[in-house]
Order: structure tokens, then sequence, then C-alpha cells
């Protein structure tokens, strides 16, 4: 799913469930997020201007705020996913049909 409304970023997962293996949610455009109001910890990917990982947090619990200046957007997984799938930071993301891969 993409986000790039201020409403959609705003809302982001709040009120959805969980996302499942290799789902995400792309903020587009995105330098901070919190998880104000969720249940579930989330993966925190940033991306700057070319899609490359600047800073990576990994499990992010509710009710906590993070942000990275360098960042351009943001993907959000599952807690675990992003280690599941190798992301890391210096790597670059692309997508395919709306979806990160």
């Amino acid at each position: 799913m993409i986000c790039t409304s201020l409403w959609e970023r705003i809302r982001g997962l709040l009120g959805r469930p969980e996302l499942g293996p290799g789902e995400a949610l792309l903020l587009d455009p995105c330098k901070a997020v919190h998880t104000i109001g969720m249940r579930y910890p989330i993966d925190i990917v940033f991306l700057d201007a070319d899609n490359r990982v600047v800073r990576i947090k990994p499990a992010m619990k509710p009710l906590r705020n993070t942000e990275c200046r360098q960042a351009r957007r943001v993907i959000e997984f599952k807690a675990g996913e992003a280690a599941r799938l190798g992301i890391d930071v210096g790597c670059t993301l692309d997508w395919m049909d709306g979806s990160p891969v």
C-alpha cells in the first residue's frame, strides 16, 4: 500500500490489521514516524531520494516516534520482516506493482 496524501501518511497503519509476510506500507514523502495508537511493533526503513536505505528501526514498539533527516520516504513492515528480506543500510530498494521489493 502506498500513502501519499497527508491524511493517509498520518494514519499509516493505525486501525489496520498487522501486515503479513512480504507486505509493506510506503509513506512518501516522510522523514518521521510514530506508533502512537499501534497495537504491534513494526520495522521502519528510511529511504533517501535514491531509494537507498539510510536507517532501519527494527521492531519499533507502540507509543514511540523516530525520525531521519536524510530520509525522503519510509517503508513500514511487520516486525522482523526487514531482516527476513535481507534489507540493510546501504541497500537500494525498488517497487513492482506498487509494492516495495
